[in-house]
């Protein structure tokens, strides 16, 4: 922890002096701090403090940890709207032991929609040890893809990030696995979202019904979506849409509710993991209430495990 700690202490210094260097934002700056990283400082105390860095010679996970508390601070200095905060690590962790439950393949595909800071993206890529990931995130913020970007570069991880609105059909290979801490809110384009089949025709749209319905597109028959979303999702406005789709598209194979201090925007939060397959058997449902007990969070994954393999 002390290597963290010293990595984030000389991390932090480089970055807020790139602050009033640049006058810019925490976020901007941290852009900036990885671009020197990789090739060469704009003062001589950064480039010190960067040789530094590179002499204390970080693992992938290391470098991780490091940029979770960087991207934490980030997100309390520039007061973020809810969408833009970073996935936590526990919850990473969580899906991670999904994805190795519900799938027996070594070579994975992984699509992420709103991909964000890359923190979920990074949490995956360097604790899943058994299997190679192929991971693409699509993220319409170009703030967050720089981000996302350069700190994949500095980690030296294998993701990749295009600024993409989601919502728009693109051409793509069919994917194993759908991933989305999804954004909630309305979409801003009636007549996109109108041409959905969860699409509203008197009201603007949910954004987080249309990336469900449109990812859907992107996932192999038989493949799995992971989605963070609001622990209302089927009861709330427009979820007779939602649901409509839900019979014609996808099984709802788990429903894992989180803890209720995980909320963003007063909404609290569950994980639904949804199958592309006809409807089958009874959802398994958990109440996570913690993701610190390690029983509580050992007996999740003891059920989990009998319930869906």
């Amino acid at each position: 922890m002390e290597k963290i700690e010293t990595t984030f202490g000389l991390l932090l210094a480089n970055v807020q002096q790139l602050e009033t260097r640049l006058a810019t934002h925490f976020y901007d700056a941290l852009i900036e701090q990885n671009v020197s990283y990789l090739g060469k400082a704009v003062s001589e105390d950064l480039q010190q403090r960067n040789e530094q860095l590179r002499a204390l010679n970080l693992t992938k996970q290391e470098w991780q940890k490091v940029y979770q508390f960087a991207l934490i601070k980030g997100a309390k200095d520039m007061h973020l709207q809810a969408n833009h905060q970073l996935t936590p690590d526990a919850i990473g962790y969580i899906i991670n032991f999904m994805i190795e439950t519900l799938s027996t393949e070594t070579n994975l595909s992984i699509l992420e929609l709103g991909s964000g800071t890359g923190n979920l993206a990074e949490t995956l890529l360097t604790s899943m040890s058994d299997k190679a990931l192929t991971y693409t995130g699509f993220e319409v913020d170009d703030l967050m893809i720089d981000l996302s970007a350069s700190i994949a570069d500095v980690m030296q991880t294998s993701a990749q990030f295009l600024q993409i609105d989601a919502v728009r059909p693109q051409v793509i290979e069919p994917v194993d696995l759908l991933l989305s801490d999804l954004p909630v809110g309305y979409y801003p384009d009636d007549a996109i979202a109108q041409r959905s089949v969860v699409g509203s025709q008197s009201e603007h749209t949910y954004a987080h019904h249309l990336l469900m319905a449109q990812g859907f597109k992107y996932l192999k028959a038989d493949g799995y979506a992971i989605f963070i979303a609001p622990s209302d999702l089927l009861s709330s406005p427009q979820s007779d849409l939602l649901k409509k789709w839900l019979q014609d598209y996808a099984s709802v194979a788990a429903v894992i509710t989180l803890p209720e201090d995980i909320v963003t925007e007063n909404h609290t939060k569950a994980i639904f993991v949804l199958q592309k397959s006809a409807q089958g058997k009874a959802p398994f449902v958990f109440p996570l209430i913690s993701l610190t007990n390690p029983e509580i969070v050992q007996s999740f994954m003891t059920q989990f495990r009998q319930n869906m393999i």
